[in-house]
């Protein structure tokens, strides 16, 4: 019985003890928020958290910062055929930001393609994609660029060719190539693929790119059939063809794997794609990464067709010099990481043998590859990519020519031979 009664205070003693640490340990933490909060760091709302994460799947930062600049700062020049576009600076700074603007105003921008004032925009901007985004995820981006800290930064003004710099032109422009309005959910499809096709019409503005422009800059249709970027010498492969990227023979792990790594065994990105995994697809959740990835697929799940490509009908003897050329290239710079057989390494070296980026029609991607090496972005789920080396101050244009023309040929590879000349219009134009 006494020996119940001691243990009885024993557990007692214990519990007593323990809830006093508990109480204590707890009030520790409500003073630490508490000095935080007095010290000027204001607590996170789940608004803002979300919103910071909705900026970076739609890359806002990868845009409205100036290399080496303030992020969300503005001053990135993006250089296009109608001129030159400064981003502005999205802190909330009173005078050079958006600190005196409200959620409307905010709203007006992305829906409607107007400033607080009114001014109408220019579509650099890409409020004809955003123009779908919700509401409620438009206040949630707002209040996030509200909690950064303000930087008082002015940038300089676009500079646009005339007559581009027209308002009257611009306005004639909206009427004829904007439409605006939120997303609408179409009822046939799942709520995975719907969600998909939001981020990838909407806040992902994947149109911006993977689209072929008419003369005024205005994207020809909503089917992601790419094309060259605006004011870049790279081109946007077509997401709706699989002779380009199309996905629809692809599993959904591995098109999650691409746009969150960066690499899969049989593709990985470079160039423009490589920097928007790692700003802001890397750091999609797995619930978006999955619903992009399901819509990706179904643009090109039903479609037949056969690998691009030309065929010579009779290899001529200047021909078949030309190639042995550019194969004796190969064997010297290229052959040790992409192998005699041009296979590469799964996962490390990509394949060039059947490589639908290899034999496109627009050799573009290729030859700046050559140029200026391939890297594959750093990512959470592939912090050490291995890359490729530049080697334009190795090989001449017409060395550059000759090795990307064989590797358009070799392995049972059929595409156009490339020139001198289209290896020098190549360059420039990375920014």
């Amino acid at each position: 019985m006494r020996h119940s009664v001691i243990t009885t205070r024993v557990i007692w003693w214990k519990n007593t003890i323990l809830l006093q640490v508990c109480v204590r340990s707890l009030a520790f933490l409500v003073l630490t928020m508490s000095a935080q909060v007095m010290a000027g760091e204001p607590e996170r709302s789940d608004e803002v958290d979300y919103g910071a994460y909705l900026t970076r799947i739609g890359n806002c930062m990868g845009c409205h910062t100036a290399k080496g600049g303030q992020p969300f700062a503005g001053g990135r020049r993006l250089s296009t055929s109608f001129g030159v576009f400064v981003t502005s600076n999205l802190t909330p700074d009173k005078e050079t930001g958006i600190g005196r603007w409200t959620q409307q105003d905010f709203w007006q921008a992305l829906h409607q393609g107007k400033s607080r004032d009114g001014r109408l925009l220019y579509p650099a901007f890409p409020y004809t994609e955003y123009t779908k985004v919700t509401r409620q995820d438009a206040d949630a981006i707002f209040a996030y660029l509200q909690s950064l800290p303000p930087v008082s930064q002015s940038n300089p003004p676009h500079d646009i060719f005339f007559p581009y710099n027209s308002k009257s032109l611009l306005a004639v422009w909206r009427t004829l190539y904007f439409k605006e309005g939120v997303y609408e959910s179409d009822q046939s499809k799942s709520e995975a693929w719907n969600r998909g096709a939001y981020l990838v019409q909407g806040l992902g503005h994947c149109t911006a790119c993977h689209t072929t422009r008419n003369m005024l800059g205005a994207s020809q249709d909503e089917a992601l059939m790419g094309g060259q970027i605006m004011g870049m010498n790279w081109y946007a492969p077509s997401l709706s063809s699989h002779l380009e990227a199309g996905s629809g023979d692809w599993e959904i792990d591995e098109i999650v794997a691409l746009l969150t790594t960066g690499v899969t065994k049989r593709a990985v990105t470079s160039g423009p794609m490589a920097t928007v995994v790692r700003q802001s697809l890397q750091y999609l959740s797995q619930e978006d990464a999955l619903a992009m990835a399901v819509y990706l697929k179904s643009l090109t799940e039903n479609e037949t067709g056969r690998l691009p490509g030309v065929k010579f009908s009779v290899m001529s003897g200047s021909l078949r010099k030309h190639l042995d050329l550019g194969g004796q290239l190969y064997q010297e710079y290229c052959q040790a990481c992409h192998g005699t057989d041009g296979k590469g390494v799964p996962g490390i070296y990509p394949a060039l043998a059947g490589n639908r980026s290899v034999i496109m029609d627009s050799p573009l991607n290729v030859i700046r590859s050559v140029l200026n090496g391939g890297y594959p972005p750093t990512t959470a789920g592939n912090p050490r990519p291995y890359g490729m080396p530049p080697f334009q101050q190795i090989l001449r244009n017409e060395e550059v020519a000759l090795v990307v023309s064989y590797i358009r040929n070799a392995w049972g590879n059929r595409a156009s031979l490339v020139r001198a000349l289209d290896v020098d219009r190549s360059k420039g134009g990375d920014d």
